[in-house]
C-alpha cells in the first residue's frame, strides 16, 4: 500500500490538508486524518507530503505516441513518444492518433504502441482514423473498432479546414459521427469525433453544418488547435458556449507570432463565458509542428513534447493568476468527463491511482501512475524500455 501523509489536496476541488491511501491500482480512502498504526504493516511506500500540492495525475488527450509528421519527407518523420516524456510531464494518461500521414502509417501502429504504454504501467487508449476521410481503420469499420476494441474510443483527428484535408463533405461527416456515436453508445465509450482544425476562415462552420442538419449534438465533436491564429480563437469563444474547445499547448514556443499563449487562452475563455467544462488542453506531442508559405511550401518544421501541458498549467497559476482547483481542471475533470474516462481525472474513493505532488514552487516531486511511484523527489523512477 502507499500512504500519503498530509498533503494539500485537489481533487480537483480542493478540500485542504488530507491523506491518501492506495492499495494497488486504487484510492482506497482520502481523509482528514487516516489512522497510520492501522494500516503500518500494509504500507510498502509513504510520502509525507506536509507543503505540497495534490493534484490527479494528468491527461493528454491528443498524442502521436506512435510518431506523426511527414510534410517535409520521409527524413522528417516524428518518432514514437518515450514513456519518460509523459512521466516528466506529470502525465499519466495519454489518448494517442495519427495525424497527417494515415498512408504509410496506420492505426495497428498506435494501438500497439497503447499497449506498450499500458504494460509499462501509464495508462492509455487511442483514436482509430487519421486526417483523411475515408478513415482509415483496424478492423475495416469505425464501429466494429470502437465496439470490440478496449482502447479505442473514438475517432480522429479528422482534418477540416485544412490544405491537408480531404475535405468530406457533410454526409460524410455525419456519417461518421453517426457511427462513431452508435458505436460508443453500445460499447459504453465516448464514441466522440476528434477534429483537426487547419487555418481556413470560420472553421467550425463544418461542424455547425453537422449538428444543424442532423440529431447530433456538438458534445459528438471535439475540435482541437483553436488557439493557432487570434480569428479561430475569437471564433472558439462563441462555438465555446455550446461545444467542446481543444487548446494546443506545444506549438505556442514555435509559433508566438500566430497562436494565442495557451495558458492566456483559457483565461480569456473563461473570462468571455466559455464553461470550464467545455474546455481541454492538450499537447499535440510527438506531431510535427509544419509552417507553410503562401504557396504552400514547407518553411519550418518542430515537434511538440507532451509536458507542455504542464508548462501551461503552472503558467496558468503563477502567470494568468487562475485558481489551482480552476486550471487543473483542463487537464484532468473536464478531459474525463467528455472522453467518458470513468476512472481518471478525480482523486476519490474507487478512482485509478494517478496522483501528482508538486513543490510549493509548482515543479514535480512525484508522480503515481495506477498505485506505482514513477518519479520521485524530482527524478524519473520508471522508464520505458530502450529509453
Amino acid at each position: 500500500m502507499l500512504f500519503i501523509e498530509k498533503a494539500q489536496v485537489y481533487t480537483p476541488k480542493f478540500i485542504g490538508e488530507a491523506d491518501i491511501l492506495v492499495s494497488g491500482t486504487k484510492i482506497v480512502a482520502i481523509e482528514k486524518d487516516i489512522p497510520f498504526k492501522n494500516f503500518e504493516k500494509y504500507i510498502t511506500d509513504h510520502i509525507y507530503a506536509k507543503n505540497k500540492i495534490v493534484v490527479p495525475g494528468l491527461i493528454d488527450a491528443h498524442v502521436h505516441i506512435a510518431g506523426a509528421g511527414g510534410e517535409g519527407g520521409p527524413a522528417t518523420r516524428t518518432p514514437e513518444m518515450k514513456l519518460m516524456h509523459m512521466f516528466q510531464g506529470g502525465i499519466t494518461t495519454v489518448i494517442g492518433c495519427l495525424g497527417t500521414d494515415g498512408y504509410s502509417r496506420s492505426p495497428k501502429s498506435v494501438l500497439m504502441k497503447v499497449k506498450s504504454i499500458r504494460d509499462q504501467g501509464a495508462s492509455a487508449w487511442m483514436y482509430t482514423g487519421a486526417y483523411q476521410v475515408p478513415v482509415c481503420t483496424i478492423t475495416g469499420e469505425i464501429s466494429s473498432d470502437i465496439l470490440y476494441i478496449d482502447e479505442v474510443i473514438g475517432v480522429g483527428e479528422i482534418a477540416l479546414s485544412d490544405h491537408r484535408s480531404s475535405f468530406p463533405t457533410n454526409n460524410e461527416l455525419l456519417r461518421i459521427a453517426s457511427q462513431a456515436r452508435v458505436a460508443g453508445m453500445l460499447a459504453g465509450k465516448a464514441g466522440i469525433l476528434n477534429i483537426h482544425l487547419g487555418d481556413a476562415k470560420n472553421p467550425f462552420q463544418p461542424i455547425e453544418m453537422a449538428v444543424s442538419s442532423s440529431e447530433l449534438s456538438f458534445r459528438q465533436f471535439l475540435p482541437t488547435h483553436c488557439n493557432r491564429n487570434t480569428y479561430i480563437f475569437d471564433d472558439a469563444k462563441i462555438y465555446g458556449k455550446t461545444g467542446y474547445v481543444d487548446i494546443t499547448a506545444s506549438s505556442y514556443p514555435f509559433f508566438p507570432e500566430y497562436e494565442i499563449k495557451p495558458s492566456l487562452a483559457i483565461k480569456d475563455l473563461l473570462n468571455a463565458g466559455v464553461p470550464i467544462t467545455n474546455i481541454t488542453l492538450t499537447s499535440d506531442g510527438n506531431g510535427s509542428l509544419p509552417d507553410f508559405d503562401a504557396d504552400g511550401n514547407l518553411i519550418k518544421l518542430e515537434m511538440g513534447m507532451p509536458d507542455s501541458i504542464f508548462t501551461e498549467f503552472v503558467d496558468m497559476v503563477k502567470i494568468e493568476k487562475l485558481p489551482v482547483d480552476v486550471a487543473i481542471q483542463v487537464i484532468t475533470s473536464s478531459v474525463s468527463k467528455a472522453l467518458k474516462l470513468r476512472q481518471k481525472g478525480h482523486l476519490t474513493n474507487g478512482m485509478d491511482a494517478d496522483i501528482l505532488l508538486l513543490n510549493p514552487d509548482f515543479s514535480i516531486s512525484h508522480l503515481v501512475a495506477m498505485g506505482k511511484i514513477v518519479v520521485e523527489n524530482g527524478k524519473i523512477k520508471l522508464k520505458g524500455n530502450y529509453e
